[in-house]
């Protein structure tokens, strides 16, 4: 960023690692403590981990609290994976945004819990949308749930520095299973609306008409797309090559029956899918405006043309890597990275570094976004994700929908999630979560009228979020030209899937296709011939969260320049971001497996589809859990004694922790495991989480809010809490058209008779 005296310091853990990383890509000088043997990723991967998570950051080795005080009460933000908070090193600065996060958050009754990707992943409901119905669940690779909250946390830093200009530093608590809870999709939601627990879907999106599909040498992401004009495009490609079968037939032109026999529609297209190479079948389907994508490993990524183009990728010393999920800022992009040597920047421990003082105020606390204005013109998930995060830290999201043009989760069938009709647009609990403390603009954007309309509100915002496909604005004659006439200060977030620019801008994406462009889903499988692929809207939500993260850092720019910027965010990057070590130190599918750890695995307990996971991380906790499941011998038993040899003989010791676990209920044998101090945890589902889980309810993750037309529902809350301002759920998601008046009058400025007229031409609607 601009200002180079904004510090971090990172006491890193595994779910700190990504948010140092994501501020590096935002320009902050990230410091790194390692103890004196270095960082743990040093000697992970033959040193790529270290690689790829730490590259940007400096380096230094405090040889005593002392030291770390010195280095801490000089920083800005404290970036903390320890256990215990270093209470010495920050006692006292009230400056610090400190920033908290562990597997199950600082307080309730399992805050001392030990966990891992795969452990948070269980407790927090991932495992259970993976996976084929009747096998085990399957966890999503390369630690997407360490990500997830290492994205919160640094939207926790950015939040607290934006608040921090009207008042001290304060805490962010981030609990990394609240961070997977909060990213399900329609996993709880089900629950919450319908009283449905859905089973894992396998290979078939358990909502949309899409799902992974064989090519002749390798797999699709795709399907039958999300409206009238694709099924017509599918149906014509079918006929053409006369591979239709009986889908010319008039019964199937209704999208309902097509739903209720999905599985022999799917038949057919997989029929004519597996005659082509997956390349050739994605370019011929996206040629007609059709939603496939070829699924793609990661170490393919580098020669697909659309990343090449955008210059995703960087160089980490001398290797290439991942880049950042969006260029920053006003479309830098950085290209290259040091790799620190251990202890590099010891001069950083004695220097004395001003700190800014705190202000004084006796204003009270609002959230860290009171006082933001954002036009929110998106749709569906990966949008309305983005502006959830805005809205629940205090930001006055403007939704703008209409009749005419309305977000596809207020009407879609098989969306719906209610126990009503599915035909009332402000039922729908889809909607109604992602949707939640925002204001509903009644607008035809269609029309002449409607963009003036438009233009005005403009004007008067901060923030615009917008995630239609390339071209869209630029139709409506609002391209960012346009937009920094209109409001100079603007800060435009676009969210399409492959980006503005590059030869495949013009591509259709759905989250499953992106998902399959990223390397995400080929690697999501138990083994090379085994790919399930990750079916529900994960891609769509590390893109919500992506983007507001870019929001509040061009905010943060914006005070600092006094000048807006477009935030070009292409969902693909945002995903690929995510995908780890994986381009440094190509795999492929593993299944719930790690290759620092055995055994690790998810095993069968007592009960109908009952799971436990489980991570070893060392000789000691397998001694432990040797102990607990009776098993004393395989201590020392050659073969498994040690990790390495544990993961030579796998099976040996996967089925003794098989046969115990298979006795047991999974939350008695996950607390007997976390009482010796194995990570452990149950699989949880959308009922399990709601109903059953004491650290969500603890921490009061379901929040209860009254919708006027719904009633009364239970909403998922922010995951990030912040101690001085915090955020949460102010009101329920608002009905269709419901502030079109109030947001025309006190916003866009337009006058009572206007807006009558409006009316009267049914612009308002």
């Amino acid at each position: 960023m601009s200002n180079p005296a904004v510090r971090v310091v990172e006491l890193s853990s595994l779910f700190t690692r990504f948010a140092g990383r994501l501020l590096v890509g935002l320009g902050h000088e990230v410091v790194l403590v390692e103890p004196e043997e270095g960082d743990p990723t040093r000697r992970e991967l033959n040193g790529d981990a270290f690689v790829h998570w730490h590259a940007g950051k400096r380096s230094v080795t405090p040889a005593s609290p002392e030291e770390l005080r010195r280095l801490v009460a000089g920083a800005d933000v404290l970036l903390d994976g320890t256990p215990d908070g270093a209470p010495e090193a920050v006692a006292g600065l009230d400056h610090l945004v400190h920033v908290r996060v562990t597997p199950f958050g600082t307080e309730g009754p399992r805050g001392h819990w030990q966990g891992t990707d795969l452990v948070v992943a269980a407790l927090g409901g991932m495992l259970a949308q993976v996976g084929d119905p009747d096998g085990p669940p399957l966890r999503l690779p390369e630690n997407q749930a360490e990500q997830l909250a290492g994205v919160h946390a640094a939207i926790a830093a950015l939040l607290g520095l934006r608040a921090r200009r009207t008042g001290p530093g304060q805490l962010a608590d981030v609990s990394a299973q609240a961070c997977a809870a909060a990213a399900l999709e329609a996993g709880a939601l089900a629950y919450l609306h319908e009283d449905r627990v859905p089973a894992r879907p396998g290979r078939v999106h358990p909502l949309v008409p899409h799902g992974l599909f064989r090519a002749a040498d390798g797999h699709l992401g795709g399907g039958l797309g999300g409206s009238p004009r694709m099924w017509d495009a599918l149906l014509a490609w079918l006929r053409e090559e006369g591979a239709e079968a009986d889908l010319a037939e008039p019964r199937w032109q209704d999208p309902v029956e097509r739903k209720k026999h999905q599985e022999h529609v799917f038949a057919v297209v997989q029929e004519f899918a597996g005659r082509w190479p997956k390349a050739e079948f994605a370019e011929l389907a996206q040629s007609r405006k059709l939603p496939w994508a070829a699924v793609d490993l990661p170490h393919e990524l580098p020669g697909n043309p659309q990343l090449a183009a955008r210059d995703f990728f960087l160089r980490a010393g001398d290797r290439t890597d991942l880049g950042f999920p969006f260029a920053f800022p006003e479309g830098h992009r950085i290209k290259e990275l040091d790799v620190p040597e251990r202890g590099a920047d010891r001069s950083l421990l004695h220097e004395r570094r001003a700190v800014p003082k705190v202000p004084e105020t006796r204003e009270p606390a609002r959230p860290a976004l009171h006082g933001v204005r954002v036009l929110d013109l998106t749709w569906v998930l990966a949008g309305p994700y983005c502006t959830k995060v805005l809205a629940d830290h205090g930001a006055d999201v403007i939704k703008v929908e209409s009749l005419g043009r309305p977000d596809p989760t207020r009407f879609a069938p098989f969306m719906h999630l209610s126990r009503g009709p599915h035909t009332d647009p402000n039922t729908n609990g889809y909607f109604n979560e992602v949707n939640r403390n925002k204001r509903s603009l009644a607008l035809d954007t269609r029309t002449e009228d409607g963009i003036a309309v438009l233009r005005d509100l403009i004007a008067s915002c901060d923030v615009l979020v917008e995630n239609f496909s390339a071209t869209v604005m630029t139709k409506l004659g609002l391209g960012y030209d346009t937009l920094r006439e209109i409001n100079p200060r603007l800060v435009y977030t676009s969210m399409s899937g492959m980006g503005h620019t590059g030869p495949r801008s013009g591509w259709v994406s759905y989250a499953d296709t992106v998902s399959a462009s990223s390397g995400l889903t080929g690697l999501t499988g138990w083994g090379p011939d085994d790919v399930v692929g990750v079916i529900y809207g994960h891609g769509d939500i590390v893109a919500g969260l992506q983007a507001a993260l870019a929001t509040v850092a061009a905010l943060e720019h914006r005070e600092e320049t006094g000048r807006g910027q477009h935030i070009d965010l292409s969902q693909l990057e945002a995903i690929a971001s995510h995908m780890g070590t994986s381009l440094l130190h190509p795999t492929g599918p593993a299944g719930n497996t790690d290759p620092r750890w055995s055994p690790q695995g998810v095993y069968r307990c007592l009960g109908a589809d009952s799971w436990l996971a489980v991570s070893v991380r060392d000789d000691t906790e397998w001694a432990a859990l040797c102990t607990v499941i009776g098993r004393p011998g395989l201590v020392t038993d050659e073969r498994t004694r040690a990790a390495e040899r544990r993961a030579h003989h796998r099976e040996l010791a996967d089925d003794a922790l098989a046969t115990w676990a298979r006795t047991l209920p999974a939350d008695a044998a996950a607390e007997l495991l976390q009482e010796h101090g194995i990570p452990a945890g149950p699989v949880r589902d959308g009922r399990d989480l709601v109903e059953h889980d004491p650290q969500l309810r603890a921490r009061g993750f379901y929040v209860r809010a009254e919708h006027p037309v719904a009633g009364a529902f239970l909403h998922e809350g922010p995951p990030v809490r912040l101690a001085r301002t915090p955020g949460g759920i102010r009101k329920a998601a608002p009905v269709l058209g419901a502030d079109t008046d109030e947001v025309l009058r006190d916003v866009a400025g337009l006058s009572p008779e206007r807006i009558r007229a409006l009316r009267e031409r049914e612009v308002l609607r």
